[in-house]
């Protein structure tokens, strides 16, 4: 027996725009994966703390603010730091194409752009992210 996939998804930043966050938190949550949505306005401090705190498999991040660099970089140099590494994290927003190459540099395990559907997140996840025997 599988334990379930544990995802925190969350809005780093001052971006006020949470609908596709939610959108995909619901989805990953009606295919069966634990999901924790922080909300607005979280600090990549808070979003680590949260996903350590959690035992999160992968954090899911939802930017569309521009800040995208900024924030990927701080959230995966933090877990680094944790000693927290092993937890996947991908994310989505407005990010273009040449950003995607570098943020997968830092580590950043997959970017969907807009137009990626609930599907498709949920079979690369599930694909993706491992999980313990229970």
């Amino acid at each position: 027996m599988q334990a379930r996939i544990r995802v925190v998804v969350a809005k780093p930043g001052l971006d006020g725009h949470d609908r596709g966050a939610k959108v995909v938190a619901r989805a990953l949550r009606d295919a069966g994966m634990e999901v924790v949505y922080t909300g607005l306005h979280q600090t990549p401090e808070q979003i680590v703390e949260t996903a350590i705190q959690e035992d999160a498999d992968a954090v899911g991040l939802s930017i569309l603010s521009g800040a995208h660099m900024t924030l990927f970089r701080r959230v995966m140099e933090l877990l680094a730091e944790r000693d927290a590494a092993d937890i996947v994290v991908f994310g989505g927003g407005i990010i273009p194409e040449d950003d995607i190459t570098e943020l997968e540099s830092l580590g950043v395990a997959k970017v969907f752009t807009p137009g990626a559907t609930t599907a498709s997140i949920i079979e690369w996840v599930r694909a993706n992210v491992g999980t313990q025997v229970a």
